[in-house]
């Protein structure tokens, strides 16, 4: 009779463990590196979500210099949490980087974040030679 009271402990004991497992890797706060195909604006940066969904982006910077994107750029963005297990977020993402000169120059990224992977498309508005699409993928590194 005494192993059947302690199956069902030992079962709950496992499930709590498995719960509380505090791996954190595929959180979207981090550092994360973007490839945009069809174009050369692949950049690196830092991401933490605050508590209204908005991105704090810090230490951004493109891969490679463009007439398009020239100091006092702003970068902006949103995260929309829509599932967390055990630290593997998934959600819907939005990152604006807005050129700080007269042309008013924007890249556009809208995807989906899913654990350390965030894809979707992107969109460049703007000046002459400033227009584009296409797919982007952001690793976290």
């Amino acid at each position: 009779m005494k192993q059947f009271a302690i199956t069902p402990i030992l079962a709950l004991i496992v499930v709590l463990v498995a719960c509380g497992n505090s791996n954190n890797s595929g959180n979207i706060n981090g550092n994360w590196t973007a490839t945009l195909t069809n174009t050369a604006f692949n950049f690196t940066t830092s991401l933490s979500v605050n508590g209204d969904q908005s991105l704090r982006v810090t230490n951004f910077n493109f891969s490679t210099s463009s007439p398009c994107f020239e100091s006092g750029d702003s970068e902006t963005g949103s995260f929309t949490l829509s599932g967390n297990v055990n630290g593997n977020v998934t959600g819907k993402f939005q990152f604006t980087v807005q050129s700080g000169s007269p042309s008013g120059n924007m890249l556009t990224l809208t995807g989906t974040a899913n654990g350390n992977t965030i894809s979707g498309m992107w969109t460049l508005t703007g000046g002459a030679g400033c227009q584009g699409s296409g797919n982007f993928t952001m690793t976290k590194m």
